[in-house]
Order: C-alpha cells, then structure tokens, then sequence
C-alpha cells in the first residue's frame, strides 16, 4: 500500500512546488475587457483609426458621455449606449492609460 501511495506523494509535492499561485497573476487593468469592443476601429493598443492611446482620461469619459446620450448620429452613439455610465469611465481610464502611440514623423 505504502508503494502505491509514494509515486503520488511524489507527484503532489512537485506539482505544489511548482505550481504559481493564482495570487502572482495580477489582474487585467479595469477597463481592458470593457474597451475590447472598441479594438475593432481603434484597435488593440488604443492606436488604430483615431488613436485614443494616452489621450486625457477625462477627456475620452465626457466624449464617451456625448455620444451616449445625444441623438443618434453613428456607430459610436450605439456603442456608448451599450455601457454604464461608470463603465464609460473605466473604458477612459484604461484607453487613457496606454503609452502614446509613436508616429512615423518621429
């Protein structure tokens, strides 16, 4: 019996000595799966068509608000309208917090 239950004391000791603690990974910034929806036009980085990557976080929030609750004029009307209003912020937040985008002038 005793052999039987050394090879998985064994395998229990390396796979806890090894395993990383889910408390090492850190969490994803607030607003990052909010603003995937926003990687289809402005892409992944915040630096796709209009670059919103380190532009004002405040800024970002009170367009955000505009176009929420303004009449429909396009897409981003819509989109706003499908986020809390503290949702919008954390989107602002988390887009305004991304490092400048460089551009080829540079």
């Amino acid at each position: 019996m005793r052999k039987l239950f050394y090879p998985l004391k064994t395998c229990f000791v390396l796979i806890t000595a090894t395993a990383t603690p889910l408390s090492a990974f850190s969490e994803p910034p607030a607003g990052r799966l909010l603003a995937a929806q926003c990687a289809q036009c402005h892409g992944t980085d915040g630096s796709g068509y209009e670059s919103l990557a380190g532009e004002s976080a405040d800024e970002l929030y009170d367009e955000l608000i505009e176009r929420k609750y303004r009449p429909v004029e396009d897409i981003m009307d819509r989109q706003a309208r499908g986020y809390t209003d503290d949702q919008l912020r954390l989107i602002a937040d988390y887009l305004g917090s991304l490092p400048r985008a460089s551009s080829s002038d540079d």
